[in-house]
């Protein structure tokens, strides 16, 4: 067996997740994990997939099929790795949308060793003002050694240059 990264972009219609599956079915694989969303008015993501070596290329063409016109379509080989040691967090952000924020957040988890293990962000109107609010969730993993208070004083210490609330806590 292989597993791979089928990975995805392109023009959006309705069926195109049900069209992956159906290719993904086809050739034998098994879908294991995934992400897609629409993006920028585009279909993008990423499905883990499980299935027989022989069967990759036969994978393969059944994906380019569904939309050869407007899709891109990628397999990537999926590596073993350990797992990861270290304090798994869980950070929420919010605050006015302004050009750097996730920069100067990465930026700072960077440098303490935190591994971003998943990251959603989006921007949508205030409630209240109408105004342009960013949020973003992201699961970390703290290095062995990085106290999670440290992260949290890290954040902190940049939560006023860029105007942003954060909350971060242990996954629950």
């Amino acid at each position: 067996m292989a597993t791979v990264i089928l990975t995805v972009a392109g023009s959006d219609r309705p069926g195109l997740t049900a069209a992956l599956a159906e290719a993904v079915q086809a050739a034998g694989g098994n879908w294991m994990e995934g992400r897609l969303a629409r993006l920028g008015g585009r279909y993008v993501g990423a499905v883990l997939v499980d299935i027989a070596a022989d069967a990759l290329a036969a994978l393969e063409a059944a994906a380019h099929r569904i939309d050869a016109a407007g899709l891109t379509v990628t397999l990537l080989a999926a590596v073993e790795q350990p797992p990861l040691a270290g304090q798994a967090l869980q950070l929420e952000l919010v605050g006015q949308d302004r050009p750097g924020i996730v920069r100067e957040v990465t930026s700072v988890l960077a440098r303490l060793g935190v591994n971003i293990e998943d990251f959603a962000s989006s921007v949508e109107n205030g409630a209240w003002s109408g105004e342009k609010l960013f949020r973003a969730n992201a699961r970390l993993l703290v290095p062995a050694g990085t106290a999670p208070d440290a992260v949290r004083a890290a954040l902190e210490a940049i939560s006023g240059e860029i105007m942003v609330d954060f909350t971060v806590a242990l996954p629950g």
